[in-house]
């Protein structure tokens, strides 16, 4: 099989950057990918992050796609438990009326923040335990028959917008196999269980209107330079600059401090996140996700162009983009991977 490569955006907020910096390299991103040759991007929902800018997932899609022609754009994903499902619903029918055939809604279950934060939106503790029943909800409102007499969703009835299930856990891959819908496992930052998930979603997976086989999308780092060198020095960068976001909170370390706690235990997130990733010349890394492909049984890979330097960040895209035109064979290959 043949895979093509799609695009999660995380919005990051580099060093000296400002939000609407951040917001107008992300618009910038999807204008180069679409000439690239990307099938699509996701942006993921994440809040009181200061170095993330996506939190209002929907509102960037709509920016993105009103100065962009044909690239899908999506969440990757809303975090359901944050929302009812109606507000989505018509948040999301809204973008596809619009943007006919061009929207694509990932959902999640985690709150995408902590719980002090998940208080300042307003939500329920409690809310993720009803996310089987609000996916289906939601499904409903954007299909022809509401779950709830009297109550539809204007825009969004009628759209069918296709939902996507997101997780790291089995949880996540048992939900997507029941309900019939595709599956993205989040293996760019919490590999841990994403073979064990991937096996259950394939084995328990029930056919819907919406999916005849199972799908599963694997989430994917990269960083790819124009010289091995180069890209494993892209790689440190990166490893230090989430040592800080996550070891430091936002707190710049030295470059020296960071390589220490990398070393640590107090590093070992930061290590376990970098699990999956593909780091060197454009070959190299195409070598490495034919290996990862095989891996994770992925029928698509999503890649994170892990990169710090706005510049270095693009370049790793566009060296990657030859890979959509020639394809991602599954092979057992050895792999520049780390």
């Amino acid at each position: 099989m043949n895979h093509q490569l799609s695009i999660l955006d995380l919005a990051s907020i580099g060093v000296g950057e400002s939000t609407p910096d951040s917001l107008n390299a992300s618009v910038h991103m999807a204008q180069r990918a679409e000439e690239w040759g990307y099938q699509r991007i996701w942006y993921a929902e994440h809040h009181n992050m200061p170095t993330i800018a996506s939190s209002a997932t929907s509102v960037l899609i709509g920016q993105v796609a009103a100065r962009t022609s044909k690239i899908i754009l999506g969440a990757g994903g809303v975090m359901l438990p944050n929302h009812s499902p109606l507000t989505i619903a018509e948040q999301f029918g809204t973008l596809e009326s619009f943007h006919p055939g061009r929207i694509e809604l990932g959902l999640g279950r985690a709150p995408g923040s902590d719980q002090k934060t998940f208080r300042a939106l307003r939500r329920d503790p409690r809310s993720s335990d009803h996310f089987p029943e609000d996916v289906l909800e939601l499904q409903a409102y954007l299909g022809e028959e509401t779950r709830i007499p009297g109550i539809n969703a204007t825009p969004g009835r009628g759209t069918h917008v296709p939902l996507y299930i997101l997780g790291s856990s089995l949880f996540g891959a048992q939900l997507a196999a029941m309900l019939g819908l595709p599956y993205s496992f989040a293996s760019h930052f919490a590999p841990d269980a994403l073979e064990q998930a991937v096996a259950l979603y394939r084995r328990e997976f029930r056919p819907s209107a919406q999916l005849a086989a199972p799908w599963v999308i694997a989430g994917v780092n990269v960083i790819a330079a124009d010289s091995t060198g180069k890209a494993m020095e892209l790689f440190q960068e990166a490893k230090r600059r989430r040592v800080s976001a996550l070891v430091g909170r936002g707190r710049e370390f030295t470059d020296e401090e960071a390589d220490m706690i990398l070393e640590a235990p107090a590093g070992a997130q930061v290590r376990a996140m970098a699990t999956h990733t593909g780091v060197g010349t454009a070959d190299e890394v195409a070598e490495y996700l034919r290996s990862f492909a095989t891996l994770a049984d992925a029928d698509e890979l999503i890649v994170v162009s892990q990169a710090v330097r706005r510049d270095a960040w693009l370049r790793s895209l566009e060296l990657l983009a030859p890979l959509n035109e020639q394809g991602i064979s599954r092979a057992q290959v050895s792999a520049h991977g780390v």
